[in-house]
């Protein structure tokens, strides 16, 4: 499954890549209670859904970051410059499930997280 949500936020792929740590994802999204970061690419973090390992990768446009021990394989990319949003920031999440497969109340907070990076991103 898949989801988005966009910001009016002009930040630059750079500048996301530079920002956006495995650190600093409380700062951006309120779905992190806890982080413990190993470096900026490497932690653990207490989600909306449990505790996960976490791993970010800068990517074209900016960052993927991944929930590597997520039974549903949850990563998201936060990214600059492009569509959806060319002069803004877009947020896509995926699980790999489809929406047959999916609780819906599941599927929900998925949607309430890529919300909060988009209050996050719009409000820093």
């Amino acid at each position: 499954m898949e989801f988005l949500a966009t910001a009016d936020r002009p930040l630059t792929a750079e500048e996301l890549a530079e920002q956006l740590t495995v650190e600093s994802l409380p700062d951006w999204c309120d779905a992190f209670a806890a982080v413990a970061a190993e470096d900026e690419d490497h932690g653990a973090a207490d989600t909306l859904w449990g505790h996960f390992r976490v791993v970010r990768t800068p990517i074209q446009g900016g960052v993927r970051f991944a929930l590597t021990d997520c039974p549903n394989a949850l990563a998201w990319t936060v990214t600059a410059g492009y569509p959806p949003a060319p002069d803004g920031v877009a947020v896509h999440a995926t699980i790999a499930r489809t929406e047959a497969d999916t609780d819906p109340d599941f599927a929900e907070s998925i949607e309430e997280f890529v919300e909060a990076w988009q209050r996050g991103l719009g409000n820093r």
